[in-house]
Parts: structure tokens; sequence; C-alpha cells
């Protein structure tokens, strides 16, 4: 059983457990995100307490310059949610205006197809590494890659959603009394599709943290001077053989849990947005 069906939660229905697990989880996101902006990115450095495991004065330990790694999960998170919100609004922006160009007719509906399946065909990773060396990579780079290989799956989602609106009757009905084609499209469709956008942008948004973290790992996606999460992951596998698995664990750690937050509220707002179990 879920944890969010225990304790206080069983005696919510499930449109309330639902509304509450969304609450609770984007507070502590906002939390993150908030105190990683806070904090400055030119930590202190103080070699005289360098490579100390964690205890209970620095509970991630420290780097091999003094940091306080904590802080610098909290900064590298705050960093990666910024890029995954810039990146998965751009890609739903570049899914939306596609969809709508493939119910324009035959012709474009069959050149979305062709580049869903050119995009489709490609590695993420390649994709993303040749897009953000392209744009010279830093974070405007890594935004750009990581938005322009996401839009795919949404694209097919929406284009499969546009299409069969396109057939309904009050479309039929508004073309007949002369609404133009942007008109109907403004005012029926994209109303009705608004809530696949919205669920679609943060179902991208784990993808794109996990990318962007990925490509930076490798060495083509931040500088390395950003206070990014792939970049702490990065420097600290020199000094894992030296028994410093702090360095790696809880960044890393800290990074899937993130994750895993927005996976839970993008699920469970497509479970809201379901008619059949949202007044449940």
């Amino acid at each position: 059983m879920p944890w969010y069906n225990r304790g206080l939660f069983s005696s919510l229905n499930l449109r309330q457990k639902t509304l509450l697990t969304i609450g609770l989880t984007a507070l502590v996101l906002v939390m993150i995100f908030i105190s990683g902006t806070l904090i400055d990115a030119n930590l202190p450095t103080d070699f005289s307490i360098k490579m100390k495991p964690p205890s209970f004065e620095h509970i991630f330990g420290t780097d091999w310059m003094g940091r306080d790694m904590f802080i610098r999960t909290l900064k590298g998170l705050s960093l990666s949610i910024v890029i995954g919100l810039g990146a998965s609004i751009i890609s739903s922006i570049i899914a939306t205006l596609l969809a709508f160009l493939a119910s324009i007719n035959k012709a474009t509906d069959t050149f979305v197809s062709w580049l869903i399946d050119l995009f489709a065909s490609i590695p993420h990773i390649l994709l993303i590494m040749m897009i953000s060396i392209g744009l010279g990579k830093g974070a405007f780079g890594v935004t750009m890659a990581v938005a322009f290989s996401h839009w795919v799956n949404l694209t097919r989602v929406l284009r499969a959603e546009v299409l069969q609106i396109k057939t309904s009757e009050f479309v039929a009905l508004s073309g007949k009394f002369g609404r133009s084609k942007l008109w109907i499209a403004k005012e029926h469709i994209l109303p009705l599709v608004l809530s696949q956008i919205f669920v679609g942008t943060l179902l991208v948004f784990p993808h794109a943290i996990m990318h962007e973290s990925s490509v930076t790992f490798l060495g083509f996606g931040l500088s390395p001077h950003e206070p990014a999460i792939g970049i702490i992951l990065s420097e600290s596998m020199s000094y894992l053989a030296m028994g410093a698995w702090w360095l790696a664990f809880f960044p890393g750690l800290s990074l899937l849990i993130v994750v895993l937050l927005f996976d839970i509220i993008g699920d469970n707002l497509k479970r809201l947005f379901d008619p059949s179990e949202a007044n449940s």
C-alpha cells in the first residue's frame, strides 16, 4: 500500500489524498529550491576540515577543500531545478506547436510524424551532447539541449489528442459558421488539452534533470565552476578510491529523491485530471 494511504491519509478520500500528496511534495521541492537559491555559489573553504566524513556538524561530510557537502548539494539541486524547469517549459511549447501544426492538413501531419520518428531514433544523451556543444555548453546550452530532445513523447500524445478533438461535431460546426482554424485552435482545442500539457511538462521534468546531470557528469554540460550535481559527482570520482564515499553518495541520493518527488507530483496530477478517479 502506498505511503499516502496510511495513517492520516486513511481517513481521506482519493481526491483529498491526491491533493495533500501534491501539496506536501511541492512544499518540499520549493524549500529545496529556495534554500539553494539563497546560498552563495562561492562557498567558503576550510582546509583544516577537508575530507571529513558525515557528522552532526556536517551531515553530508566535507570535500577536499573543506566545503560543506550538504550546502553544495542544496546549491546543485536548485540549479538542476532551474534548468529542468526551463527545459520542460520550452519542450512543452515545442510539443504543443508541433501538435497543432500536425492538425492543419495531411502534409503537415506527415512532416511532424517524420520529425518525431527522426528525433526518437537518436539516443537522448548523444543528441543532448551534440546540441550542448553546438550552443557553447553552459547553462543556456544544456537547457536548450535538454528541451530540444524531450518533446517527442509529449508531441505524440498531444498530436493524437488534437486530431481526435478536431473530428468532433462542435469543431465542425464552428468551421461551418466561418470561424478560422486559428480561432478554433485557440478557443476549442487548446482549453481541452491544457491539462495534458501541464501534466506532460511535469513528467518531462525528472528526465530533464537526470539528463542534465548525466551530460554534465560526462563533461559536456555545465562548466566546472558551476555548483551542479553533475560536477560534484564527476569531481568525487577522483576521491572514491580514498574511501570518501560520502562525496558521491549523498549528492546522488539527493538527486534521485528530487527526481522521485517530481515524478510523484506528475503522477498524482495525472490521477487528479482523470475524470474517472478525480471524483472517487
